[in-house]
């Protein structure tokens, strides 16, 4: 199902959970699945045909198990080859969770899981694979570039706090409220409303008064110049470079997690066709030249011994 670890086709069952008809199909039942867990989301359709939506849920539910058993069948003897795939364990995790025996108190961890089987999708369809390896191969270097971020923040944090606590406590109260005012700049939601409150001072600023308990209780100071400065020079590092930092990381590891994929089909596609890559060619040759080199220097030594 996911294209990557191809099922061996020594064997019928292996050959059909290799084709693109079993693929599909399995693709509609994860779509059923997720339909089916949205429509009991209403309460009209589930007071008419409750019933009949529970019915049709562990039909899909048992053809899942029965998805799961066939690939496990595909392999043989050697079953548990299937989780070698970090797809199938994902996929037999979720089918697990939908048979555990939950009562009413547990009920939403139910819905949970059932919902969690829309999520097979990313195991079914191989550019969806491609994506998430490519987010979990960026983690290492979104955490630096996080870090680094953080950083940022705390240090305008701070300053901002000293800066406009004053003129506006409603948004720079203290530090964790100043976090989160510059958390809403970083995302360009309605930044330039915060930085007009500090050019011109809370008071001519309409509306101010009525944003929150502490919004009266500051002194209004207008700041043109460094409010200004402020909140431009953090859009232009936090979000124009630092929020930019997290698309070049991804980007660059969707194109390493692209190459290990195309590396991938080429050594299955080598191993069923019986070819040999073009290192194994070199390397065969480079030997034949050896055992050819040293025939000569025998060949030479019996012609001077004669």
């Amino acid at each position: 199902m996911g294209g990557r670890h191809p099922y061996p086709e020594t064997n019928p069952l292996g050959r059909l959970v290799n084709t693109a008809a079993f693929q599909h199909s399995i693709l509609l039942l994860i779509g059923a699945a997720a339909v089916l867990i949205g429509l009991e989301t209403d309460r009209g359709i589930m007071a008419r045909h409750a019933e009949l939506i529970y019915r049709l849920d562990k039909i899909i539910l048992w053809m899942f198990v029965a998805e799961a058993a066939l690939k496990m069948s595909a392999h043989g003897r050697h079953f548990y080859r299937y989780f070698r795939d970090p797809w199938n364990i994902f996929d037999f995790v979720i089918v697990v969770i939908c048979f555990m025996p939950f009562d009413g108190h547990y009920a939403a961890v139910l819905r949970l899981a059932r919902i969690l089987r829309a999520l097979r999708l990313v195991s079914a369809v191989p550019a969806l694979q491609l994506l998430v390896t490519s987010l979990l191969k960026s983690i290492p270097s979104m955490f630096y570039v996080g870090s680094l971020l953080i950083i940022l923040f705390y240090i305008y944090a701070v300053t901002g706090v000293f800066l406009f606590r004053d003129n506006d406590p409603f948004h720079f109260e203290d530090l964790p409220t100043a976090m989160l005012s510059l958390f809403r700049v970083v995302t360009l939601e309605d930044w330039t409303d915060i930085m007009y409150i500090q050019m011109h001072g809370s008071a001519n600023y309409p509306g101010y008064a009525g944003l929150g308990p502490n919004a009266d209780t500051g002194v209004s100071q207008a700041m043109p110049l460094v409010g200004a400065a402020y909140f431009v020079s953090f859009v232009l590092i936090g979000t124009m470079v630092m929020l930019n930092l997290f698309i070049g990381v991804i980007i660059n590891s969707m194109d390493e997690a692209q190459k290990e994929t195309d590396e991938d089909r080429r050594r299955a596609h080598l191993g069923k066709t019986g070819q040999t890559s073009v290192s194994d060619d070199l390397r065969a040759l480079e030997r034949d030249m050896e055992s050819l080199a040293e025939r000569l220097r025998r060949v030479n030594a019996r012609v001077r011994d004669d």
